[in-house]
């Protein structure tokens, strides 16, 4: 190719590339937002302020900045109750609506409020926190219904938008792209995100996400951010799935999820040479749980699951997600790489274990002896304990600034298995343990932090 012929080929790349982003720039939402914007809410929620939300309040930044954490002012009268806002929308002419579990974890009260002004109490039916779904419902009927897109069609680069009530703005549109489908967000792998470029900021959490058509593809629910705001990054759940789980939520109260026994990880680039496969792909077994299905199916520790029910499995989250999505007492059939030989193998599922934290949150705050160590814990679900690979322990929830926990090094999401010396199963032999301490003493912290054994000391002042 001459240099003539070069440049003539390289300008019609330009041009086509500036006619596609002026196309993109340019969709007009305007008849879409009138027609679905009466069937999304503003969602209003009353909250019981935590302890630690109260002590923060009670010492001044300025003073904080200067005299440290442990300076004593006196306390002025504080609300205990605090407001937040969200969005929802309506699934049904019968008043039910979707919003995430984030937007009403913890509420006394939540009113939604329609673009004619009218506020409405509201019920949460149920609150699924592993897919940050909620179900609300309003008395009355014949509310505005939102029609449901089908993603499997939602295509990456197709222009979507997004209403919400970001920074309790009411009913603003913001327009962006589909940047990726599938996406797993800080290790979450119950819900296969849609990454979007659509501007969402505190506010949005629970609204919808639209196609071009006026139908909802996902339930806005999180940002990737340094910030606490807008960084180009945006997440929505999928809405089949959002439906999926406001079904359970509305027949039982609670999602049931059906129960493999396996801990899986993703196949990079080395493992799939080892393992003679042609690219990167499959779900990597790492441990089988005894006595689980998995286990009964004859599944072992360096399977690899190809397919599952005829579906290919491309990564770990894939293969999570099918089974998330699959009914308890389901027969699965899989195909599994095993010593570089397929396997077709069947396993029926079982109801997992429940997900769900124990509604229970205690803090080194409350003990009346021993030394206030500035950290919240709660007890393990089953299937944190399973996941953790413990029988016992607690959770770090959350740690105050240059508290003694802090400072030695504990972070939240640490499990302490053990603290001096004294293995802790729960909540209250953390408490009796701590209640023994005393000031100058130096004790031992175990934990289990990513997955792995830790031991911290940690200095009693």
């Amino acid at each position: 190719m001459n240099k003539r012929m070069f440049k003539q080929s390289f300008s019609g790349v330009v041009v086509s590339i500036a006619a596609m982003t002026t196309q993109a720039a340019t969709v007009d939402f305007s008849n879409l937002v009138a027609n679905v914007s009466p069937a999304v809410v503003t969602v209003s929620v009353t909250k019981k302020m935590t302890e630690q939300e109260l002590l923060q309040q009670q010492v001044p930044e300025l003073l904080r900045r200067f005299f440290g954490p442990n300076i004593v002012v006196p306390e002025p009268a504080l609300p205990q109750e605090k407001n937040s806002y969200g969005t929802a929308f309506f699934i049904d002419k019968n008043g039910y609506l979707l919003t995430n579990h984030h937007v009403i974890a913890d509420a006394s009260k939540v009113t939604i409020r329609l673009n004619d002004r009218r506020e409405i109490d509201a019920t949460v039916v149920g609150s699924d926190e592993r897919t940050d779904v909620a179900l609300l419902k309003v008395s009355g009927s014949s509310y505005p219904q939102l029609s449901m897109g089908n993603v499997a069609q939602l295509r990456v680069g197709e222009p979507v938008l997004a209403i919400g009530s970001p920074f309790g703005f009411d009913y603003s549109a913001s327009a962006g792209i589909v940047s990726a489908k599938m996406r797993n967000v800080m290790g979450e792998t119950a819900v296969p995100f849609i990454q979007t470029d659509v501007a969402l900021n505190p506010g949005n959490s629970g609204g919808p996400l639209f196609n071009q058509k006026g139908e909802v593809v996902g339930v806005n629910s999180r940002i990737f951010s340094g910030t606490g705001g807008y960084m180009g990054l945006s997440f929505s759940i999928p809405i089949d799935v959002a439906m999926d789980v406001a079904d359970q939520l509305k027949q039982h109260g609670r999602v049931i999820r059906s129960y493999l026994g396996v801990q899986l990880q993703d196949i990079d680039r080395t493992l799939a040479e080892a393992y003679k496969l042609s690219k990167p792909e499959g779900a990597l077994i790492t441990q089988v749980t005894a006595n689980s299905p998995a286990a009964r199916a004859g599944l072992k520790a360096g399977d690899v699951i190809l397919q599952m029910n005829g579906t290919a499995i491309s990564e770990t989250s894939q293969l999570l997600n099918l089974l998330h999505r699959t009914a308890p007492n389901q027969v699965i059939n899989l195909q599994v790489l095993r010593n570089d030989k397929l396997q077709n193998l069947s396993a029926t599922l079982v109801v997992a274990p429940d997900s769900t934290p124990a509604n229970e949150q205690m803090s080194a705050k409350t003990v009346k002896k021993g030394p206030v160590l500035g950290i919240a814990i709660r007890n393990l679900s089953q299937d944190e304990l399973r996941r953790n690979n413990v029988t016992g322990g607690v959770l770090v929830q959350n740690l105050s600034r240059g508290g003694i926990a802090a400072s030695a090094k504990i972070q939240v999401g640490d499990v302490i298995t053990a603290l001096d010396n004294q293995p802790i199963d729960h909540s209250q032999d953390f408490i009796d343990t701590v209640a023994q301490l005393q000031k100058g003493q130096v004790v031992r912290v175990s934990l289990m932090r990513q997955g792995q054994p830790l031991i911290v000391g940690m200095r009693i002042s």
